[in-house]
């Protein structure tokens, strides 16, 4: 199994917070670590990957 590292934008849908984050791919999965907002948003967030 070989993992791509990737480059992942979170904007929080509800409150506008921003997170940059460093993740890794395996087919259609995205891994961060990211469990929520500061709001305590779980669900609402708009996503965008970049490779490294």
């Amino acid at each position: 199994m070989s993992f791509l590292r990737v480059k992942v934008k979170i904007v929080c849908r509800l409150c506008g917070e921003r997170f940059i984050l460093r993740g890794s791919k395996e087919r259609d999965r995205i891994e961060t670590g990211f469990k929520q907002c500061l709001c305590n948003n779980r669900n609402l967030f708009d996503i965008e990957e970049d490779p490294f």
